[in-house]
């Protein structure tokens, strides 16, 4: 292990290659961003920031729960390591399936919410989050596609994806709850732009699905 390594624990490849994935993942829709959007409109951009805060929360217990497990996972069975792998890419299929299927839900289908305090927003947020399936298995099957065992510290790298995955959807949800309403207004006028939204997200995903199924038997070595 040398200082380099410590200093970087992941590759630049794969710092990349984790941003380009979660940067998907967070345009495909699914709890948190309905409920986000739907926040945001039906309550204001304050609102749906704070929601967000919640939902940053719910971020990082799952990546440290998730990265302590792994790294436990990593040392005593290695050969669960080719299974994650593979679940990995099972899960990105299946989102590029959801989002390419003809009945397939876009970014801005929201609904009404009652108005919520400031605490309340904040909960809701953080339990919408911690109760989403898409979050927990992203964290179990999605970032260990991009440790390397040859770099060692398991539990470092996957922090440090983590971290990744979660200042992108942190700045990209904040965004799109800054925006919601301009957008989900030029969306009811202009359907067809939600259905090439939800087409390129699900193509984009079934590509990084192909493309870390080649490289399953290559790097889930230990």
């Amino acid at each position: 292990m040398t200082l380099a390594t410590l200093a970087s624990p992941v590759s630049a490849a794969a710092a990349v290659a984790m941003v380009f994935t979660a940067l998907t993942m967070v345009l495909t829709p699914g709890p948190n961003m309905i409920y986000l959007t739907s926040r945001s409109i039906s309550q204001g951009r304050r609102a749906g920031l704070i929601s967000l805060a919640g939902t940053g929360l719910g971020f990082i217990i799952y990546m440290l729960m998730t990265n302590l497990g792994l790294a436990v996972v990593f040392v005593a069975v290695p050969w669960l390591f080719i299974g994650l792998k593979v679940a990995g890419v099972a899960y990105l299929a299946h989102l590029a399936w959801q989002a390419l299927r003809p009945s397939g839900r876009g970014v801005f289908d929201v609904r009404d919410l009652s108005r919520d305090s400031t605490g309340r927003l904040f909960r809701t947020g953080l339990t919408t989050n911690l109760l989403n399936p898409k979050a927990a298995i992203m964290y179990l099957t999605v970032i260990p596609q991009f440790i390397d065992p040859q770099r060692g510290h398991p539990l470092l790298q996957g922090l440090v994806l983590g971290l990744l995955q979660i200042a992108v959807s942190l700045v990209v949800n904040a965004l799109i709850v800054m925006a919601a309403g301009a957008i989900a207004s030029f969306l009811a006028r202009r359907p067809s732009w939600a259905t090439w939204q939800r087409r390129t997200t699900g193509v984009l995903l079934g590509t990084v699905a192909l493309l870390l199924a080649g490289e399953v038997p290559d790097r889930a070595r230990i």
